[in-house]
């Protein structure tokens, strides 16, 4: 287990790693490089235009996060594509 987990409840708390490629010409590896640096132990990706509100891998991320762990993104633009998807994202987890 990393060194940046906590234990609460008996219940490791886990960092959970976002990272989103709009086309495949980019590449992820930064990001998740990134994420790996920050501690996380479970990274979900998606290679997506941001505009596009369907996205799998985030989908994926908000069903494996639970009560107590952490979402982390490289940048917000990453997660959300407006002010008003990031609060929807938010309020989600």
């Amino acid at each position: 287990m990393n060194e940046v987990n906590i234990i609460s409840e008996g219940i490791a708390i886990l960092l959970i790693g976002y990272a989103r490629i709009s086309t495949s010409d980019q590449c992820l590896d930064m990001q998740k490089d990134a994420l790996l640096k920050a501690g996380c132990e479970k990274i979900f990706t998606d290679i997506i235009s941001g505009s596009k509100a369907q996205r799998d891998g985030l989908g994926e991320a908000i069903q494996f996060i639970r009560q107590g762990d952490t979402l982390v993104v490289w940048k917000l633009d990453r997660l959300g594509r407006s002010l008003k998807h990031l609060i929807e994202i938010v309020t989600l987890l």
